[in-house]
């Protein structure tokens, strides 16, 4: 048997190639939507992909699954469980199997059996893996999705949180509880592969770990110590992180089926005048910048946001860019920030230029200052200022500055008409990376008097500056 993951470190998901050596079939298990390392793959091992199967309706990216059957004849094998709000709807004309607990998939020797594990969402299932072509007649591991990760569990308030789907969080917590019962009855030795590692909202304490066994999970998974269904339900309720606002249109993309990814190239976008005339034409454009923060405070376009290519940018760029929007990029890194927006749904793409453009537009460029926490303690308190703090609920609620005004990075945009035009504007984050974001995107909405804090709230409190809680 041959097993191999793949690490999409943006969106911190695995995904997996299971072939048989004996009869060269190979399935991937959640492909992610760039599928060339696949197909690469089973080239360079000899396989001829034959298959895909997920483990749910995804929704923190965009599956790959109907880019395999359109291109490459795979036949897919996809969850029949949960009711008619979550059955697959872009099929037609595709090789498919539909899978229901107790379905087996057969990869030459290679057996994959259903469970349906709802909880993280009512259709989820896993993959038991037993490799009867190497002689065995007990399971080797389980692919978990979002099911169970190393340390953690399935988060079950995504679709009441960020599709609007009211009262599914509790009824979703019950289901996980009753699910982690079937879990905890497989053998100890038995190996858990989950779809996420730490970096992933689809969980709040996720592991780092790439891999795990059921019998560790049992000493070491918080949610698996809790016996009391209700008490499980409100401790796995408690303290999840804020749900990004794109999750909702990655669960609609990928249930009515993800488009093709096309094989054009961006358009290159020559000087200021192109890149500029791109921006006025396109549909509620959206001109970002790749740049370090530090680069782009020293001299940016008016008007244009700064999310840096890091791995941050897929998750921000989810949070502040609309799906409505027509995007315009400045970077030198253009086939990489490409893959990055595809991989969560962001096709409308318009152009890009390199980052030396900014030489043609060195006299219409607009700065912002970063200042120390030193210089604005003595002023953070004064009536011509106004903090603004952009971090997560639960960083502020463990502490904040006095007087700061909470607007979590990703929201920020609702509220740009709260914030007084006329004061000196102060924000900071924990550490500062995510206030350049949302310094950007304050000054792009016309605000003038702006400050970054320079190393946010961790310097703050290291320079002893007064903190409150709630």
């Amino acid at each position: 048997m041959f097993l191999r993951s793949f690490f999409d470190a943006d969106l911190a998901q695995y995904s997996y190639m299971i072939g048989c050596q004996k009869t060269g079939e190979a399935i991937v298990i959640d492909p992610a939507r760039d599928i060339t390392p696949y197909i690469k793959t089973a080239k360079k091992e000899g396989f001829h992909l034959a298959a895909a199967a997920e483990t749910h309706i995804h929704a923190d990216f965009v599956s790959g699954a109907r880019e395999l059957a359109e291109k490459h004849d795979v036949t897919l094998y996809l969850s029949d469980e949960g009711d008619e709000s979550w059955k697959y709807q872009y099929l037609t004309g595709l090789s498919y199997e539909l899978v229901k607990e107790g379905s087996i998939i057969n990869v030459g020797n290679v057996e994959l059996e259903v469970l349906h594990t709802p909880g993280h969402t009512p259709e989820s299932i896993s993959f038991l893996l037993t490799d009867k072509g190497g002689g065995s007649e007990v399971p080797m591991g389980i692919f978990t999705g979002d099911f169970v990760f190393v340390g953690d569990v399935g988060r079950p308030d995504l679709l009441e949180k960020a599709a609007g789907v009211k009262g599914t969080s509790e009824k979703g917590a019950k289901d996980m509880f009753h699910s982690l019962k079937k879990f905890k009855e497989l053998p100890d030795y038995c190996m858990v592969w989950p779809g996420h590692g730490a970096g992933s909202a689809c969980g709040k304490s996720l592991g780092a770990v790439p891999q795990s066994t059921v019998g560790y999970e049992k000493i070491n998974n918080w949610a698996l110590k809790i016996n009391d269904e209700a008490e499980f339900a409100k401790a796995l309720l408690s303290d999840q992180p804020e749900a990004p606002s794109y999750f909702a249109m990655m669960k609609k993309v990928n249930k009515e089926g993800p488009a093709l990814l096309s094989e054009d190239e961006v358009p290159f976008l020559e000087g200021e005048k192109e890149l500029k005339k791109a921006v006025e034409e396109g549909e509620s454009s959206v001109l970002i910048d790749t740049r370090p923060a530090k680069d782009y405070a020293e001299g940016h376009i008016k008007g244009s946001i700064n999310i840096p290519y890091n791995k941050i940018f897929t998750n921000w760029a989810g949070w502040i860019v609309g799906y409505d929007q027509d995007i315009i990029l400045i970077t030198d890194e253009i086939d990489q920030v490409v893959k990055s927006l595809h991989s969560i749904g962001f096709d409308r793409i318009k152009g890009y230029t390199g980052t030396d453009v900014l030489q043609e537009c060195k006299g219409n460029l607009e700065t912002y200052s970063t200042e120390s926490v030193n210089e604005l303690m003595r002023e953070y308190d004064d009536s011509s200022n106004y903090v603004i703090d952009v971090r997560n609920d639960q960083e502020w609620k463990d502490g904040h500055i006095p007087g700061a005004h909470h607007f979590m990075l990703g929201h920020l945009k609702e509220h740009v008409k709260e914030i007084p035009e006329n004061k000196k504007l102060i924000v900071h984050c924990q550490s500062g990376a995510r206030s350049a974001i949302a310094t950007s995107l304050l000054q792009a909405n016309g605000f003038k008097q702006i400050v970054n804090m320079d190393g946010g709230i961790a310097a703050w409190k290291k320079a002893d500056g007064p903190v409150e809680k709630e």
